[in-house]
């Protein structure tokens, strides 16, 4: 039995896309799942490409073109639930001094 180059490389790959479904999981914050939503969805597209070269099917280009375009809305919308979460009506933050944000009400 031949090992092949492209095997190995789906292999990592795999546990790579493991590695961050577990860090999307486990994530202290929103941020990280984010972030690790964003590498999974990048490392699947990286995939896809590497199989459609290994089995000579073209048509999985295209599917991962479409992915990509997926994950891309995906995180834009991630973001923006992101933001809309961290603004309360009625407060506005603001900066004073160094990192230090403090709360105002609005009147």
């Amino acid at each position: 039995m031949q090992i092949n180059v492209f095997s190995v490389i789906l292999i990592i790959l795999a546990a790579l896309i493991i590695a961050a479904l577990i860090k999307a999981v486990l994530g202290p914050r929103f941020t990280d799942r984010i972030v690790a939503v964003n590498c999974i969805s990048t490392m699947v597209i990286v995939f896809i490409l590497i199989l459609s070269w290994y089995l000579k099917a073209e048509y999985l280009v295209d599917v991962a073109i479409i992915y990509a375009l997926l994950g891309f809305t995906a995180n834009l919308v991630l973001t923006r639930i992101l933001l809309h979460k961290d603004q309360t009506p009625g407060k506005k933050k603001h900066r004073k001094g160094k990192g230090k944000e403090q709360e105002e009400e609005n009147p």
